[in-house]
């Protein structure tokens, strides 16, 4: 398993059960995790709403939501909530390991 997989795995872990997506998503869980890199803790549900839109179009899929972040209706915006939070909170760990042990704060 290469490093994005790995990310992605972890992704797909800290989502929960009930909100993945029913069939194969490891294309999805590879865009985030290509978010976790490129855009880290600054992550936004703007961010997660395009990774899903290539992965969406990817697969040949047509959707009502396929259309910018700005112009879904809120709580269709919030539905991305979790996997957001998942991103940064695996940004996050992986900023913690990067940093000099020298500066790491204690747990």
């Amino acid at each position: 398993m290469n490093y994005l997989d790995h990310i992605a795995r972890d992704i797909e872990r800290a989502i929960p059960a009930q909100t993945r997506p029913a069939d194969d998503a490891q294309a999805m869980y590879r865009l985030y995790a290509l978010l976790v890199l490129t855009r880290g803790t600054g992550t936004s549900l703007a961010d997660v709403h395009n990774a899903w839109s290539v992965w969406m179009l990817e697969r040949g899929m047509d959707h009502e939501s396929l259309v910018p972040f700005e112009e879904l209706p809120a709580e269709v915006q919030r539905e991305d909530e979790p996997f957001q939070r998942a991103i940064i909170s695996i940004a996050q760990r992986l900023d913690r390991k990067r940093r000099p042990p020298s500066l790491q704060k204690p747990r």
